[in-house]
């Protein structure tokens, strides 16, 4: 996950990932379908990739379903900051949420992802200023 530019606000939406088996080949689509240019970034072992705008800027990523991400779903996953990952946990398991995937480190911050009572997916992430 390499996150959009810009301040991250509690609230916002700061990231979309795609998790998928072949990554390669939904990143050839996407490519050809809307025109985003992939840069490769490693993961150790393997590349994920950061897909950029016709102006460079990085709007999303797709993903390999191994390693640290070989548990999530293939849906476009968006990544809603938060102050406080902990207390945000707290709040969705009160309301009838589920934790799919518990907290991890990334970048300095913190991430996990959850389904609300609806069953849709989103990710969380504190950033490392507030953490």
């Amino acid at each position: 996950m390499q996150l959009m530019g810009g301040t991250l606000r509690p609230g916002t939406i700061s990231w979309t990932d795609l998790t998928v088996e072949d990554a390669e080949n939904i990143r050839d689509f996407y490519h050809a379908v809307v025109g985003w240019t992939p840069a490769p970034i490693s993961m150790g072992g393997y590349s994920d990739f950061v897909m950029n705008a016709d102006g460079g800027e990085a709007v999303a990523g797709v993903c390999h379903a191994r390693g640290h991400n070989a548990d999530l779903p293939s849906v476009w996953l968006v990544y809603i900051t938060v102050e406080d990952l902990d207390h945000s946990l707290e709040q969705c398991q009160r309301l009838g949420g589920t934790v799919l995937s518990p907290p991890r480190s990334h970048g300095g911050g913190r991430y996990c992802v959850i389904q609300d009572p609806a069953g849709a997916i989103c990710a969380l992430y504190q950033p490392p200023d507030a953490a």
